[in-house]
């Protein structure tokens, strides 16, 4: 008797027609027609099944803080820092862990349970550090949470943040991170990604930096950051977060710059829904689409993936935390509507987190874990076009929440009333 069996699967490859069979929490066998019974088994009648939905770039500290203390007026990312410099002070951990878990609730409920989050060290309180310890543990059963020692007020600017970064990684933080577009200068901000990938190779870590946040053309700590990762043996374990500069820079020195990238092994996250609304401020017009270069990118083999970043922050007022509203903006500003450009922007919310993060056992063949959601749509390009409902969640083989399907009725053409499901 296994433990469940989702049967009449469609998979994001486009396979139909499979059984996915799970025991003691890992898929057993994905096959058509699993001659074999469950105690539980969900009919997912053709619907598309894909691995959970991850997050690679996330602040969950500020999530949900909109209007605290005040609204972002001018919505640019410097009123956002100073607008959470002026809430810091009234920071307590248990409205932090109050708004995380609130966040996390969204989460499930949209299929996304891998997550990484910045954490703001230059508080020396670390509240928010323990908040989101806390939040971590809680949730562990459920989601995947990484979080990152983010030293926003800049790692040499703010006088407490290496002592702070020593702290938080004491505690058990996960990964290094950093801002080196927002130090004083361009060589502070060069000595920052130093010393942070130094910091993450003594103790054995990932590194994750806000790295080029900028429209600045000049701005070219990315590669800094692909330099110190190959000379640290760091390949595979550094991810630069934004990357918007690119937009900016001239293709003669991109040329050069994204095969360092890619030999150093360095993963990218963009973030469509902030950079689309924080970048390109100062233009007139023609305005510049902020984004970085993710089409560019994947040609070179680099391995990028999608973050929200923000969901009702003062830097963001909307969200609801859905990745594929990631998904379909990334295609959207990336201008990646070709067939499988679209399908590389799904793989930017699942497979290609998973590899940033560095999940294991993450996947739909037998030997991984049995996390999966089902979706009302019957393949990944119509996913991407209606943002379906989460029909099923899945975490380790256990259901963990579940929404009806969208019906409506129409009461309209004739006197007959037609019943149809958004599919």
């Amino acid at each position: 008797m296994l433990d469940l069996i989702v049967r009449n699967a469609t998979l994001p490859d486009g396979a139909s027609g499979l059984d996915i069979a799970v025991q003691d929490g890992v898929i057993a066998e994905v096959a058509p027609a699993i001659a074999a019974e469950a105690a539980l088994e969900i009919d997912a009648q053709g619907f598309l099944v894909t691995p959970p939905f991850v997050d690679s770039h996330f602040h969950m500290d500020a999530t949900l803080s909109l209007g605290l203390p005040r609204l972002n007026q001018s919505g640019t990312l410097l009123e956002g820092i100073a607008l959470w410099g002026e809430l810091k002070p009234d920071l307590t951990v248990e409205a932090l862990k109050e708004r995380a878990l609130a966040l996390c609730r969204w989460s499930v409920a949209k299929g996304t349970l891998a997550i990484r989050s910045h954490v703001d060290i230059c508080d020396d309180r670390l509240l928010a550090v323990e908040a989101l310890l806390e939040v971590r543990e809680t949730v562990k059963d459920v989601i995947d949470l990484q979080l990152v020692a983010f030293p926003q007020d800049g790692y040499l600017r703010s006088p407490t943040a290496r002592e702070n970064m020593r702290r938080a990684l004491d505690k058990g933080v996960d990964i290094v991170g950093g801002i080196p577009h927002f130090e004083r200068t361009m060589a502070e901000g060069a000595e920052s990604v130093r010393l942070l990938c130094e910091l993450a190779a003594k103790r054995g870590l990932r590194v994750d930096m806000h790295c080029d946040e900028t429209d600045d053309p000049n701005s070219r700590h990315i590669e800094s950051l692909s330099y110190e990762t190959q000379r640290l043996g760091l390949q595979e374990r550094v991810t630069g977060s934004h990357l918007t500069s690119m937009h900016s820079m001239d293709n003669y020195y991109v040329s050069k710059l994204m095969p360092l990238m890619a030999e150093a092994g360095v993963n990218a996250v963009a973030n469509p829904l902030i950079n689309i609304t924080i970048q390109g401020r100062h233009d007139s017009y023609p305005k510049r689409r902020g984004m970085t270069r993710v089409k560019e990118l994947l040609a070179q083999g680099i391995n990028v993936s999608f973050g929200h970043d923000c969901v009702m922050d003062p830097w963001y007022p909307l969200g609801s935390h859905d990745m594929i509203e990631v998904a379909q903006m990334g295609l959207h500003v990336g201008l990646m509507t070709g067939v499988e450009e679209q399908k590389d922007c799904f793989a930017a919310v699942t497979e290609n987190g998973a590899k940033t993060l560095g999940l294991e056992g993450y996947g739909l063949t037998p030997g991984c874990n049995a996390d999966m959601v089902i979706l009302q749509a019957g393949d990944v390009l119509e996913a991407l076009r209606l943002r379906p409902v989460r029909l099923t969640v899945i975490r380790r083989g256990r259901v963990v929440a579940e929404t009806p399907p969208v019906k409506s009725q129409l009461k309209v053409l004739g006197n007959e009333a037609i019943d149809f499901m958004k599919h």
